[in-house]
C-alpha cells in the first residue's frame, strides 16, 4: 500500500502547481482549432454523418498542431496533434471511398428515393438487397407476358419500375399494376418458403415496363442472413397486398344497391346510384388471392388475400 500510496503522491504532487497564470489568450489558431472540435463533435450518423466529423476533426487538429508549432514550440504537443489529424485524414479518404462504392444506376437511385429512402433504410442496406437482384433491371415490351395463368411458376418476386401491367384472369381484366408496386405480391405470400406453386393470372404488359426482380431462393436466403431485410420486405408486401385490395373494393357491388364490403363481410354499404343492380350474392369464395367471387356479375375484378 505504501509503494501504490507514494506512487499516486508522485504522480500528483511531482509537478509544479500553478501559482500564477498568464495575462494574455493564447493566439487565434488555438481558439480556432477549439470551435473546430466544438462543431465536429455535433455531427450526426450515417456516411455524411462521418464524412462530416472526420473533415472538422482533422482540421481542428491540424490548427492544434500550427499552433503548438508555432506559439507553443512543443514537439510532443505538435506530434500527437499531427498524428491525430493524420488519422482523421485516412477516415475522410475511407469513407468517401465507401459511398462511392454505394452509388446505383438512375433507376435504382430512384427507386431509392421513392420507396426506401422514405423509410430510412440507409445505403450500405440498400446494396444488400440491389446485390440479391443482380443490379439488373428486366425490360418488358409492350403485350409481352410477365406470367402466364396456369402455366408460369412462382420462382421470385418482381416490383414494377415504370409501365403499366394488366392482370387477366380466364380473359377477364382484374385490375392494373402501377409502378413502385410488386408484380406477384399475393402470390408470393400464398406460399410458404419451401411450397411451389404457379400463377392463377395473366400479367400482360400494357406499355413498355421495366422492373427488379428477385429470385425466390436467393431473397429467402438474404432474409435468413439479415432479419431487418426480412421484416422490411414483409411490411412491404403487406401494404402492397392492402393497397390493392382496397382499391378493389369499390369494384365489387351486390344486388338491390348495396355494395360489398370486403372489409367487413358482415355488414352492406349503400352502392352509387349509378350502379345497375345484379343477381345478389352473400358469400364469398375462398381460395387464389387473386380468384374471382362466385356470384358476382357486375364487377370486373377482386382479390381475396
Amino acid at each position: 500500500m505504501g509503494e501504490n500510496a507514494s506512487f499516486w503522491e508522485s504522480l500528483i504532487y511531482a509537478h509544479p502547481t500553478c501559482t500564477t497564470w498568464k495575462q494574455e489568450a493564447e493566439g487565434s489558431i488555438y481558439h480556432l482549432a477549439s470551435i473546430l472540435f466544438v462543431v465536429g463533435f455535433m455531427g450526426g450518423s450515417g456516411f455524411f454523418g462521418l464524412l462530416y466529423v472526420f473533415s472538422l476533426l482533422g482540421l481542428g487538429f491540424l490548427c492544434s498542431s500550427v499552433w503548438a508549432w508555432l506559439d507553443v514550440c512543443a514537439a510532443d504537443i505538435f506530434s500527437w496533434n499531427f498524428i491525430l489529424f493524420a488519422i482523421c485524414f485516412v477516415q475522410f479518404i475511407y469513407v468517401t471511398y465507401q459511398v462511392r462504392s454505394v452509388s446505383f444506376d438512375r433507376e435504382f437511385q430512384e427507386l431509392y428515393s421513392a420507396l426506401f429512402q422514405p423509410l430510412g433504410i440507409s445505403l450500405t442496406v440498400y446494396r444488400k438487397i440491389v446485390l440479391c437482384c443482380d443490379a439488373e433491371v428486366v425490360t418488358l415490351e409492350k403485350e409481352h407476358c410477365y406470367a402466364m395463368q396456369g402455366k408460369t411458376p412462382i420462382d421470385k418476386l418482381s416490383l414494377l419500375v415504370s409501365g403499366r401491367i394488366r392482370v387477366t384472369v380466364d380473359g377477364e381484366f382484374l385490375h392494373y399494376i402501377f409502378p413502385l408496386q410488386f408484380l406477384d405480391s399475393p402470390e408470393w405470400d400464398s406460399l410458404r418458403p419451401t411450397e411451389e406453386g404457379i400463377f392463377q393470372v395473366t400479367l400482360t404488359a400494357e406499355t413498355d415496363c421495366r422492373y427488379v426482380a428477385w429470385r425466390r431462393k436467393k431473397l429467402y436466403l438474404l432474409f435468413a442472413k439479415h432479419r431487418f431485410i426480412s421484416r422490411l420486405f414483409s411490411i412491404l408486401i403487406g401494404s402492397d397486398i392492402a393497397e390493392k385490395l382496397y382499391a378493389l373494393n369499390d369494384r365489387v357491388h351486390m344486388g338491390k344497391g348495396f355494395r360489398y364490403d370486403i372489409r367487413l363481410p358482415n355488414f352492406y354499404h349503400v352502392s352509387l346510384p349509378e350502379t345497375p343492380p345484379v343477381h345478389p350474392s352473400h358469400r364469398l369464395q375462398r381460395g387464389s388471392p387473386r380468384r374471382k367471387p362466385a356470384g358476382v356479375t357486375n364487377c370486373s375484378s377482386f382479390s381475396t388475400l
